[in-house]
């Protein structure tokens, strides 16, 4: 079994080889190699003390020279170079009190998370010792020796195992599973940007569906509790056929690996709960459900550290997931003046993938209304017609010099201007907009007076 190393991590390895010490490629990077996947980082374990790395490579950067790991820079990327080690106590589910360096490659690779990441490579072959090979050919994401002490370790290995998973496509090892589901409350240590990290990673894979683990083993109940009380949350309503958790699980599948998309998805009913009632003939309904789900969509991405441009974008499509755009040119406008176009096009891909997610009931006429709201959002573009103030045909400039001053008036003004021509394109000349903006200065200023 042969990898192609890149040319600066054989100089790396080569180069502590030929000073004595043992150095392999080692965890992500074999494990995406032998699955024909490009790496996205190249890390190199060795028995080389951090001083002894230093000695031999110039520049490098202490990284994490506590536990063994220096960068060494090469062509401007660099590398992570980390001593062989043994890892103390871990009192905190993150870090270990200490760390002891070791000879030994086998001890430093019982201490990694999984099978399929605690393998090493170097020029004289692969060193497999816990049968990560075996896992990958078995499909299955299995801890390293006693899964118990691996989560005790690091808790958001947990959340790890089922990212995995959901990345590769493979099931998580039965063993694995029920530590999961005796250790998860110990989540509540992990900081909330790290479980941001792994929470986006599984839903960016190609099967952010697998979410339906974390709920089954636990782990949304300390990370995402929101979800686990939609989770069996009936909707006997024509539209629906599964529950609201499930519902939303679906509505993941059919949507593509956008950040914004899959979180506005994830999120997009989780007010439902809250908002449900019943009618005289049973039917349940669901009244005011996106205000709500964008309220706890931003209360949920506060706590887990989000950025803000990520959180108002995500805000903004739960909160009108539900809005019933009417299929003509005039509605298409005002919506894309409301949203700007990139959220217009991200919450036409909201609905599909919730339309999708639903009953046949209406399915295709619900289908069909979003082909037409595309084709008229494709005309008003080749059109160029006015969506916003600086696509009309005049500006502050000119109010200005016609003698409107500076300020609100202004502003109102062009509101009013543009609300005219998003009517009605045509409007949108520099005669008319003059002629229209000069009745509403000497109106209001007659009104003034």
């Amino acid at each position: 079994m042969i990898i192609n190393l890149p040319a600066d991590v054989n100089y790396i390895i080569n180069r502590l080889q030929e000073a004595g010490y043992e150095a392999y490629a080692v965890g992500g990077c074999v494990r995406d190699s032998l699955l024909g996947r490009e790496p996205s980082d190249w890390d190199i374990t060795t028995s080389a003390k951090p001083d002894e790395i230093k000695a031999l490579f110039k520049p490098t950067i202490d990284t994490g020279i506590q536990h063994g790991t220096v960068t060494v820079l090469r062509h401007n990327r660099g590398y992570e170079v980390t001593t062989y080690r043994i890892d103390g106590e871990y009192k905190d589910n993150r870090h270990p009190e200490e760390v002891t360096f070791t000879t030994s490659l086998r001890e430093d690779l019982r201490r990694r998370d999984f099978t399929i990441n605690a393998m090493a490579y170097n020029d004289n072959g692969l060193v497999d010792e816990f049968d990560g090979i075996g896992d990958i050919d078995r499909k299955i994401i299995r801890c390293v020796g006693d899964p118990d002490e691996r989560f005790g370790e690091d808790a958001l290995r947990m959340m790890r195992a089922v990212r995995f998973s959901a990345q590769l496509g493979y099931m998580i090892h039965e063993d694995t599973r029920k530590s999961v589901g005796r250790l998860h409350a110990n989540l509540e240590s992990v900081s909330a940007e790290r479980i941001n990290v792994e929470l986006t990673k599984m839903l960016m894979s190609d099967h952010p569906e697998y979410i339906r683990d974390c709920y089954e083993l636990g782990i949304t109940s300390v990370v995402l509790s929101e979800l686990d009380e939609c989770m069996g949350f009936a909707q006997n309503n024509p539209h629906h056929c599964y529950d609201v958790g499930e519902h939303i699980i679906q509505s993941l599948i059919y949507s593509r690996p956008d950040r914004v998309l899959r979180y506005a998805l994830l999120f997009h009913d989780l007010g439902k709960p809250e908002c449900a009632t019943t009618d005289e003939n049973g039917v349940d309904h669901f009244h005011g459900h996106g205000d709500r789900s964008a309220e706890i969509a931003c209360d949920i991405m506060h706590r887990l550290k989000f950025d803000n441009d990520t959180i108002h974008k995500v805000e903004v499509l739960v909160r009108y997931h539900d809005w019933d755009i009417e299929p003509d040119k005039r509605s298409v406008r005002r919506a894309l003046n409301k949203l700007g176009t990139e959220l217009f096009l991200l919450l036409l891909e909201v609905k599909q993938a919730d339309v999708a997610a639903q009953s046949d009931y209406k399915k295709e006429e619900k289908l069909e209304r979003l082909e037409q709201l595309r084709s008229l959002y494709d005309e008003i573009i080749a059109d160029s017609e006015c969506i916003q103030i600086k696509d009309l045909a005049i500006n502050g400039g000119d109010l200005i010099a016609m003698g409107m001053q500076q300020g609100p008036e202004l502003g109102q003004t062009l509101n009013k201007l543009l609300d005219m021509v998003l009517d009605d394109p045509a409007m949108n000349t520099r005669s008319i907009l003059m002629s229209r903006a000069y009745e509403i200065y000497t109106d209001e200023n007659v009104t003034d007076r």
